[in-house]
């Protein structure tokens, strides 16, 4: 009896030691505030700013010009005949429909010049936390903005082993 207590206490005291000893190290970020904080990041702020302006300017120039001749129209409406009105009607609804399409392009434009241009600086960030965890021998990193996952996993990946467990 009293060698099984000895066993048994060496036996927690090993699993102890070891449970220390393989700890692994966690940091975390702010990986938003991080990219943000990027000068790369304010450049293409700046420059999707100057984008959007440019954008907005040609569209409402759009917008005016579309205006004046639609008074024009409705002022010239009673001298013409229903023909020449019904095609001016189709006409500025044509041209409400470019607005339409020009605001659109415009949207998308600089959705994916945004998404072309963030790319690297996110891979960048990527890179400079992957560097420094292994530099501090970080084995996870954890993203503090509103908990976003982990950005860094050397560890051993669990998902295959309970996907099995679990027989899916």
């Amino acid at each position: 009896m009293k060698n099984l207590k000895t066993l048994l206490l060496i036996a927690v005291f090993t699993l102890g030691v070891g449970g220390v000893a393989n700890a692994q190290k966690m940091g975390h970020i702010d990986f938003e505030k991080l990219v943000a904080a990027m000068p790369a990041t304010k450049t293409l702020k700046a420059d999707m700013e100057k984008l959007g302006k440019t954008y907005q300017d040609e569209i409402t120039g759009m917008e005016k010009k579309l205006e004046a001749t639609r008074k024009r129209y409705v002022a010239e409406s009673k001298t013409q005949t229903n023909e020449t009105n019904d095609k001016r009607a189709q006409e500025l609804q044509q041209e409400g429909l470019k607005i339409e399409q020009a605001r659109r392009f415009a949207y998308q434009d600089m959705q994916k010049k945004q998404a072309d241009e963030l790319q690297p600086i996110v891979e960048k960030a990527q890179k400079a936390i992957d560097e420094v965890a292994a530099s501090k021998g970080i084995v996870y990193v954890l993203d503090a903005s509103k908990g976003k996952g982990l950005l860094v996993m050397k560890g051993e990946d669990l998902y295959n082993a309970v996907k099995a467990k679990l027989g899916f």
